[in-house]
């Protein structure tokens, strides 16, 4: 006789952020509270879980705050480039994204090659995978 089996919830990637970023999306998820606490609290949950390193020990392929990053929606098959910027410097047209909106809560602190589920605003659930981190201008510049 078999026992029935639960529908295991997919494994979520790990999170790196840096510890002065870990200051700033907090102080980011507090002000969010009264505005969108679903979005806030999704947040603080992605900040507890993930593990903290200085910033001189943040990889340069996690994806962080002024960093580029192609992913690939694998449920539609389309590869998006975006830079994922603070709230004041969201600009979609250029396509620099909010960390305070759904895909960057989803996206901050993830490595190349991670899966992971992201359901979009108007509840489809889909599966992206972190091709690309491209580093920001000033590290780039740094490194040249």
């Amino acid at each position: 006789m078999s026992t029935p089996t639960k529908a295991r919830r997919p494994r979520r990637p790990k999170i790196v952020l840096s510890s002065t970023r870990l200051a700033e999306l907090e102080a980011l998820s507090e002000g969010m509270m009264r505005r969108n606490p679903d979005l806030a609290e999704q947040l603080v949950e992605e900040l507890g879980r993930a593990r903290i390193v200085t910033p001189a020990r943040l990889r340069p392929d996690v994806v962080d705050i002024g960093r580029r990053v192609t992913y690939r929606d694998e449920t539609a098959g389309k590869d998006h480039t975006i830079t994922l910027v603070l709230p004041q410097d969201a600009d979609i047209s250029n396509d620099c994204i909010s960390v305070m909106t759904p895909i960057g809560v989803a996206l901050i602190g993830l490595a190349e090659e991670a899966v992971f589920h992201w359901e979009t605003r108007d509840g489809q659930r889909r599966e992206l995978k972190i091709l690309k981190v491209f580093p920001a201008e000033q590290e780039a510049l740094q490194g040249a």
